[in-house]
């Protein structure tokens, strides 16, 4: 039957199995094995039914708690799952039912409590390199980057070839524009996942950071052949040909950015933009409009739109639009939530701003000089004189806010929680590994 199970015959396994069972019936092995038979073949229920017999007869089996709770979580049943989980630690603390449970919070969108049960794993297992790495990327989701790198680089000290740790220490080091290092890291994990979509579209967006277009737009291409449904790589790509002002290829990756992901404002913002440049304000208008309505506190795309505005001769809609971008940017302030903004930006919306004659009551004053602007517009406006119709350019920020937004917003999916541990006929059930079924969530929104 073990036999059959490694080759695949699961149908055949189970019959022996059950044969097995049949002949010692009151052997709580043979039941588990049966049981585990009927879980690999899709039978949550069956499995449940058997586990529930073993657990007659051996209620001390932390195991049979595990996997009873796997089925659970199978079947959408949280809370008996998670009464099993704890059943099961309770009776027996072991580093992949935390993983489980921990994955199951994540499941229930609960992120804190998901937190509290990684945290307690470490304690449990504080040299699983596994678990430091899933508990670095959810203090990364929450913005809690000291707390983040302190885990992932637990988790490099132990296994160095990690490419999860290695892949979202590199984007948090990409967020700080300290691209060179972030390469060098992204170098190790391309030996171990030379075909993660992720890591192409960071390495990327790296190139794209030191302003070596041809590159980034061979690494985006390649992590779009590996990955053509990703909106955020052809938003990156997009993003890339639009600062190269090659605008029908910019169209083109937005509008399928567009496709996939119809509800975020800045990609209309950035289409807006490109309409502009292949003279199509009708169109560009359109697309703000659409912005508009979906986001509701980005002042950029109040900023742009008044600048197009403004440049059709329509001053009324161009003042209007810049009233909303000042009342996006005093909520900003009001809730001590305001990003540091690209002095080109807060020179622009000066200029318009006194275009318009409310230059008394400008709402942006301008950074430092040093300042590092980690919010740039996607498509902020070159400086120009009153006489002249005013530009538009995009911004290297929003694109490495791209890259660096795709691993916090990640979902812990392939990259990011991945369990595999072999499936061997007498350990415990596994769900399926999240990191099967989606892209690395390290690499960037």
């Amino acid at each position: 039957a073990l036999i059959f199970r490694l080759e695949g015959k699961i149908q055949e396994s189970l019959e022996l199995f059950q044969t097995c069972a049949i002949l010692n019936p009151q052997n709580v092995d043979n039941l588990k094995q049966v049981a585990r038979s009927l879980f690999l073949l899709g039978k949550h229920k069956a499995a449940i039914e058997v586990y529930s017999e073993a657990a007659k007869l051996n209620d001390k089996d932390w195991e049979i708690s595990h996997n009873l709770g796997v089925c659970f979580m199978h079947l959408k049943n949280f809370e008996k799952a998670k009464e099993y989980l704890n059943c099961a630690l309770q009776t027996s603390r072991h580093d992949l039912t935390f993983m489980v449970l921990g994955k199951l919070h994540l499941m229930e969108g609960n992120t804190q409590n998901a937190i509290e049960t990684y945290k307690k794993a470490v304690e449990f297992s504080p040299e699983n390199a596994e678990l430091l790495t899933t508990l670095g990327l959810l203090y990364l989701q929450l913005g809690m980057y000291q707390k983040a790198f302190e885990h992932l680089g637990n988790a490099l000290t132990y296994n160095p070839n990690n490419y999860k740790a290695i892949l979202a220490a590199g984007s948090m080091m990409q967020t700080h524009s300290d691209f060179d290092v972030a390469l060098s890291k992204y170098r190790i994990a391309a030996h171990a996942v030379p075909e993660s979509p992720p890591l192409w579209n960071n390495i990327g967006m790296c190139f794209f950071g030191k302003k070596k277009y041809v590159a980034a737009i061979s690494c985006l291409k390649r992590a779009n052949y590996l990955a053509p449904f990703d909106w955020k790589i052809l938003y990156n790509l997009g993003l890339v040909h639009l600062t190269m002002q090659q605008y029908a290829s910019a169209f083109h990756f937005l509008s399928a950015a567009i496709n996939m992901q119809p509800r975020m404002g800045e990609l209309y913002m950035l289409l807006a933009v490109t309409l502009t440049n292949l003279a199509d304000p009708d169109n560009a208008k359109r697309a703000y409009n659409q912005a508009v309505s979906l986001e509701q506190s980005n002042p950029l795309v109040n900023l742009n739109y008044s600048i197009l505005l403004y440049n059709q001769g329509d001053k009324k809609g161009a003042l209007h639009q810049y009233q909303e971008m000042e009342k996006k940017v005093n909520k900003l302030k009001a809730s001590n939530n305001m990003p540091e903004f690209d002095p080109e930006l807060v020179d622009m919306a000066q200029k318009i701003g006194a275009a318009l004659q409310v230059g008394e009551n400008l709402v942006w004053t301008k950074p430092a000089k040093d300042s590092k602007s980690r919010e740039h517009p996607a498509s902020s406006c070159k400086s120009t004189t009153n006489q002249q119709p005013l530009g538009s350019n995009q911004a290297l920020g929003q694109a490495m806010s791209s890259a660096a937004g795709y691993s916090k917003t990640m979902q812990l999916s392939a990259g990011g929680c991945s369990i595999r541990t072999q499936k061997l006929p007498s350990l415990p059930l596994e769900p399926e590994s999240a990191a099967d079924s989606g892209t690395d969530d390290l690499s960037k929104k």
